[in-house]
């Protein structure tokens, strides 16, 4: 009797009760060739970038950004594609993106962008971001204001609500989703975050799946894809 209750379980209840969804965030920075500027790792070359995104179109994954976030049960392999700072080469990976785009893959991307540096030397300009954003294809977010350690910011007002309104205004959509600067946060941060945001992102190299903890879509774990990633690396990145 107790093995027929067992097996109509098994045929009942949902499959996430028994198999835990797992989600792979990931964050890059810039889509570019190194010139010996900054650290080389937190380049990809656009050869490199274009190639993973084949690799994710060939494996079936769809791409989303964080205003699917509750249909992800719902959603055949998802995974997300970050990226920070807001530098200009990540118009590299909006091409790209554009350019493997068909009936059946409709890649998305999310740009946290630093409110404060928008249309500075080397970074997106406000109506690239609007352009972006309009095409459907990029979901800009915030990375605050100024690009702070948070723990150790005096004006959490600004970073955290100015960013979001700034970046609102460029867009014209909603801001949802904060980066934390250097992967730097605390239960404080997460607490002050909530009050604005629906979600914040940090570095802990993981991938996403629920634990059931406090404030849990505010410690959100995202997988560093880097210059010395090679493509059967990103395979295993992905599915570790």
């Amino acid at each position: 009797m107790l093995r027929l209750v067992f097996i109509l379980l098994l045929i009942c209840l949902p499959e996430q009760v028994f198999a835990q969804q797992k989600v792979p965030i990931l964050v890059y920075h810039s889509i570019d060739h190194y010139s010996g500027l900054g650290s080389k790792e937190l380049f990809v070359t656009p050869e490199n970038f274009e190639k993973q995104m084949i690799y994710l179109k060939n494996q079936g994954y769809t791409l989303v950004t964080f205003e699917r976030w509750h249909e992800l049960s719902k959603i055949k392999k998802p995974i997300f594609l970050t990226f920070d700072d807001g530098y200009k080469n990540n118009r590299n990976a909006f091409e790209i993106l554009q350019k493997l785009k068909d009936e059946t893959f409709k890649p998305t991307a999310t740009f946290f962008v630093i409110s404060d540096f928008v249309g500075n030397v080397n970074r997106l300009t406000q109506s690239e971001l609007r352009m972006m954003s309009d095409s459907g294809v990029i979901s800009v977010q915030s990375h605050t204001a100024t690009h702070p350690d948070l723990t150790k910011s005096e004006d959490l007002l600004y970073e955290l609500k100015g960013s979001k309104e700034k970046i609102g205004r460029i867009t014209g959509k909603p801001v949802i989703a904060l980066a934390y600067p250097y992967g730097s946060f605390n239960e404080r941060i997460a607490s002050e975050t909530k009050k604005y945001y629906s979600f914040g992102l940090t570095t802990t190299p993981e991938i996403y799946s629920k634990k059931g903890i406090k404030n849990e879509d505010f410690y959100l774990p995202r997988l560093y894809v880097k210059y010395s990633t090679n493509l059967e690396e990103f395979a295993k990145l992905i599915t570790k």
